[in-house]
């Protein structure tokens, strides 16, 4: 492996001097497209958003509510992150859903940097370079970056974490005794994991527990856990944990340790949980994908591992991705953001192999079948992506102009330059045409094709359609048979999700407008009659129920009270 003092012979001069700043320079330009246009995503961001919402209203930050039902599923930590971020971003009705994703942003460009710091380790700057570039523009870390849910900050946590964990894995393996993380430097990684635990519970612990016992197994020494400080480390973690651990379980009375470990945890390991089970192999399957553009490295980054599993940083690395895939493989329950964790250490060694294949004196067979692989996936997951982006307006919204196909188009180009650079063994310049053509499609999706989906995007017409028809005397907008957690977010905590038939009565007495969808209709104006009001129909809307995956039809109406 390169020593990290060897110079670097593909980054320019200014991202040499600045390897860190210029990293997380590319990694806002290719997430930021969205970001702030995106709609409020049904169903997981939405229900965070929402619950952070009502956190902010009734200032209760120990106890999680989601309408009126308690929200368990996960610990409190991205809560307090997105009610921080929306009170000092936020305004008015804190219906901004930008601001409850600047802590998946900012988590995000952490894991970024956190890898960078891991690789610097053990690798050149070039080394540390690639392989915060890979991870951050891979297209499922790309897409947490603008998402409200807790996946980026966790892994954040998570890299952060296995990045000392490492150091005192190599200090104990390599001559470099500077690499033993001293008291601070542990701490700071026991406040990572503290704070991995706080945001998604167990996963961080699964993790790194896991890594630590694959590389233990592979060396038969656990003596170098030692220089973690895990004494006034675990002290740390505990301190991080354990208030709001006391907290709510004196609020809940046992309640959040019974649905978060003993349902949507036990559940996620028992079988599919809310229909996203899946056979092991789904994320064998998704990952060119989901690491895309990387997957043009991917195959031969885990070849050259294995061939240098000797080497104390390859044996961490290999450890510590196998480990994680694993148990998310053999999980029952399935969605493709769960394997995040293992990308960071992917990421690691792709960039070794890119930044060591020209030192190299011969290329194996293996070595040279898996690139020809990984390009041909690399290349058919970049067409497939711009034609996405560029045929789902004419499927769902507005249509597809010309600019737009002009525009993917360019996107297509930088895919295909990636092909003569690559069978040159031009390596870097493959994927930095690689690199271009995610940031390309990544802005076309971002700025053109998203805000044409208007199909898709039915709680924000519908937010519209109030608006236009709103009176200053009007009650809360009641809902009939649609009951997105976006449409509650957006609309305000005190929207009245009902069927037809309940909505329908509460209407007949109060008045104002009631969003019905076409099933629920005949119960709701049968209620409206016989309670001896009017409903009058005023706009109709239609469009895709994505989360549901159907056609939905919903009309807005004005009842007016029966007389008092």
């Amino acid at each position: 492996m390169r020593n990290r003092l060897v110079a670097d012979k593909h980054l320019p001069a200014y991202a040499r001097r600045h390897a860190l700043a210029a990293l997380l320079l590319i990694c806002v330009v290719a997430w930021l497209p969205g970001f702030f246009t995106l709609p409020p995503l049904d169903r997981d961001e939405s229900r965070f958003a929402q619950a952070t919402k009502q956190m902010l209203e009734t200032r209760d930050f120990v106890d999680i509510r989601l309408g009126d039902e308690a929200r368990y599923e996960k610990p409190v930590g991205i809560y307090w992150l997105q009610a921080a971020s929306t009170a000092m971003f936020g305004g008015g009705p804190r219906d901004q859903i930008w601001t409850y994703r600047v802590p998946s942003l900012l988590g995000a460009l952490a894991a970024v940097a956190a890898t960078f710091w891991l690789v610097r380790a053990f690798a050149s700057v070039e080394a540390a370079f690639s392989a915060g570039l890979i991870l951050g523009l891979s297209a499922l870390l790309m897409s947490e970056a603008k998402i409200a849910k807790t996946d980026a900050v966790l892994l954040a946590s998570v890299v952060m974490a296995q990045a000392v964990v490492m150091r005192a894995y190599l200090s104990a393996r390599t001559p470099d005794a500077s690499l033993a993380p001293n008291l601070t430097l542990a701490l700071l990684g026991w406040a990572a994991f503290g704070l991995g635990v706080l945001v998604k519970g167990p996963v961080i612990v699964a993790v790194l527990i896991a890594s630590i016992a694959a590389i233990v197994t592979w060396d038969r020494d656990w003596r170098w856990l030692a220089r973690l400080h895990p004494g006034p480390g675990l002290a740390v973690a505990l301190a991080i944990v354990l208030p709001w651990l006391i907290a709510i379980g004196l609020a809940s009375h046992g309640l959040f340790f019974e649905k978060s470990l003993g349902q949507d945890f036990a559940q996620k390991l028992a079988g599919g949980q809310e229909t996203h089970g899946a056979p092991p192999g789904y994320y064998t399957v998704l990952v060119n994908l989901t690491f895309w553009p990387g997957s043009l490295l991917l195959l031969p980054g885990i070849v050259y591992g294995i061939a240098h599993r000797r080497e104390p940083a390859m044996r961490y690395l290999l450890g510590w991705a196998a480990t994680t895939w694993l148990i998310f493989e053999l999980a029952p329950t399935k969605l493709p953001h769960y394997v995040l964790p293992a990308y960071p250490a992917l990421a690691a060694l792709c960039a070794l192999w890119l930044t060591s294949i020209s030192d190299m004196r011969s290329e194996s067979t293996a070595q040279r079948i898996v690139r020809h692989i990984s390009l041909a996936l690399y290349v058919l997951v970049g067409l497939a992506l711009a034609a996405f982006v560029a045929w789902t307006p004419e499927r769902f919204g507005m249509g597809s102009p010309w600019w737009l196909t002009c525009a993917a188009g360019l996107g297509v180009l930088a895919v295909l330059a990636a092909i003569p650079q690559m069978l040159a063994r031009r390596f870097t310049r493959a994927f930095a045409m690689a690199s271009l053509s995610a940031v390309i499609l990544y802005a076309v999706a971002g700025f053109l094709t998203v805000p044409r989906l208007t199909e898709l995007w039915i709680s924000p017409r519908l937010v519209e359609a109030v608006a236009r028809h709103a009176e200053l005397q009007d009650p809360p907008v009641a809902t009939a048979g649609y009951a997105e957690p976006s449409i509650a977010f957006l609309l305000g905590t005190k929207t009245l999700l009902d069927d037809g038939p309940e909505a329908g009565r509460a209407a007949a007495s109060s008045g104002g407008l009631v969003l019905v969808a076409e099933d629920q209709r005949g119960g709701f104006l049968g209620a409206v009659q016989n309670g001896g009001a009017r409903a009058d129909a005023l706009e109709e809307i239609e469009g895709l129920n994505y989360s549901r995956g159907r056609k939905t039809r919903i009309t807005l109406y004005r009842v007016v009270p029966r007389p008092k």
